[in-house]
């Protein structure tokens, strides 16, 4: 039987509950480096390219390629360019400029989460690049989140920039859930749903994916710009009247469903991936495992439950908490780790925050006078509209945010948690991270 529940009162206890909950996510995050993930997968010797356990002779092709686009482009670049110095040419396309440039590359600076003009710049290089490409060529694609607005190109050439962001905005206030918005995504676009995958058709293509979607649905990541599509134009059609979407899109792009001018992706079974490999580095199974080996050491009794993603951030907390106390019941000293994201639906009135900062707060209402800790945050070190991570709340936390003069129920209800929990010292700040493989929460009961 678990000894008697500990005092949450007791400073040295909460303090080392904390400690041990940063040690999990700092662990978890240190494993997950770009760095750490191509020295694991890529090594380079004397022109043999070795990528996931296959080698890959330089001398037989005529040309290497690099594309790398997403939130972590850079720093996949950067790593590759430690173990292959000197070989590389390609293109990069990430949302921000970095501190240096990996010599023999382009750079552009996409626009996150919408796309900008060096978007469209970025996806007209990479598909004239692919395009020109000799059969004998190896293609490696770098691919994570972000990339599907950071290269972007319509494949009707009449639609503007404008059209495009319209058309994400009029996508993302529809309800429809986020496969059904990427379905549509894919079938406007000239490089989503295969359609880069096809550009460089016949050329030899190795995709290295850092996943910040789930594992089972790996062509959502970046859209998809080198996996077979499995959604139809008929299904955007159904999903276009089903949501009433037509009279919201801009008027090139009702027209073109109107008319039915929608053209069909890639399917599994094209010879645009007969000569594919996709190799995953890092993905959210990452981070668990790492926190799982970070927690075990430290003690712990280790449950690992995923199923909240993509929950209501509300819901997610009283499942998760309601989860730990019967651990612990059973237990004594335990930790509940959690991957994935929940899901906040922020007003236009909102404040500063994100769905992490929401959920630790939610957690901390429902903790108070227990000796448990919960840390919530997101491998990219960005959460929501804010400059941190994430958050560590404990049985503290509520009480402190009314005594510095915070309403806690109202930054709830008004989505601004991160001025209150900056106030009471529990934001999570890291930077960005170069990175992203979802979300982690670490929840922690004595």
């Amino acid at each position: 039987m678990p000894s008697a529940m500990p005092s949450p009162a007791d400073p040295a206890l909460a303090a080392e509950m904390r400690r041990q909950v940063r040690a999990i996510f700092d662990h978890a995050l240190a494993e997950c480096s770009i760095a750490q993930a191509f020295d694991r997968n890529v090594d380079y010797v004397h022109d043999l390219l070795s990528i996931g356990g296959q080698t890959y002779n330089l001398e037989t092709y005529s040309r290497l390629v690099v594309v790398s686009i997403g939130k972590a482009s850079h720093s996949m670049a950067e790593a590759f360019e430690g173990i292959v110095p000197g070989r590389l040419s390609g293109i990069v396309s990430c949302p921000a400029a970095p501190p240096s440039r990996v010599t023999g590359l382009q750079y552009f600076l996409g626009g996150h989460p919408m796309p900008n003009e060096d978007s469209l710049r970025a996806g007209a290089a990479i598909l004239s690049m692919l395009r020109e490409l000799p059969a004998r060529s190896l293609a490696l694609f770098f691919i994570s989140g972000g990339a599907s607005a950071i290269v972007e190109q319509p494949i009707d050439p009449a639609l503007t920039l404008l059209d495009i962001v319209e058309t994400n905005r009029a996508l993302v206030h529809s309800g429809a859930p986020i496969a059904e918005m990427n379905a549509i995504r894919k079938h406007l676009s000239a490089v989503k749903g295969g359609r880069m995958a096809r550009a460089a058709f016949p050329a030899t293509q190795v995709s290295l994916l850092v996943s910040d979607v789930p594992d089972d649905a790996l062509d959502a990541l970046a859209s998809g710009p080198t996996m077979p599509d499995s959604s139809t134009v008929s299904d955007c059609y159904a999903i276009a009247q089903r949501y009433d979407m037509l009279v919201r899109f801009p008027e090139r792009v009702s027209a073109i469903f109107e008319n039915n001018q929608l053209q069909e992706t890639p399917k599994a079974g094209d010879a645009a991936f007969s000569n594919s490999r996709f190799v995953t580095l890092l993905s959210n199974q990452t981070a668990v495992n790492a926190a799982i080996e970070q927690a075990t050491a430290l003690g712990f009794a280790v449950e690992v439950d995923n199923r909240c993603d993509d929950w209501d951030y509300v819901r997610a907390a009283d499942y998760l908490l309601e989860k730990l106390r019967r651990l612990r019941s059973q237990s004594g000293r335990v930790c509940l780790i959690s991957g994935g994201e929940v899901t906040v639906k922020v007003g236009a009135d909102s404040g500063v925050g994100g769905r992490n900062q929401q959920f630790a707060l939610c957690c901390a209402q429902a903790i108070a006078g227990e000796a448990i800790t919960v840390l919530s945050a997101g491998t990219d070190g960005i959460d929501g509209n804010s400059n941190a991570a994430g958050a560590v709340v404990d049985s503290t936390t509520w009480s402190h945010a009314i005594q510095s003069g915070h309403d806690p129920v109202r930054a709830l209800a008004g989505f601004d948690v991160f001025p209150l929990l900056q106030a009471t010292g529990d934001v999570i700040i890291t930077g960005p991270t170069g990175n992203n493989v979802r979300d982690l929460r670490v929840l922690l009961a004595y």
